[in-house]
């Protein structure tokens, strides 16, 4: 039996999307942040730029606090 406390966020629905875009025959990908990165010149190098920039930015995350 699964449980809820009462701090537990509410259950909500999750969108992937595609990053990639085009704009005037280039590509770019978008970040969480809100930025467009680019431009490629094709859709399988900015696949490759967005996961570039995934694996960097996600080693730059805080490290988690320690328990004792």
């Amino acid at each position: 039996m699964y449980g809820k406390r009462q701090y537990d966020p509410a259950p909500a629905t999750y969108y992937r999307t595609d990053r990639i875009s085009t704009v005037n025959g280039q590509y770019f990908f978008a970040t969480r942040e809100g930025t467009l990165e680019g431009p490629f010149f094709t859709r399988f190098d900015a696949q490759q730029g967005a996961s570039r920039y995934s694996r960097l930015h996600s080693s730059k995350a805080p490290p988690s606090p320690r328990r004792h």
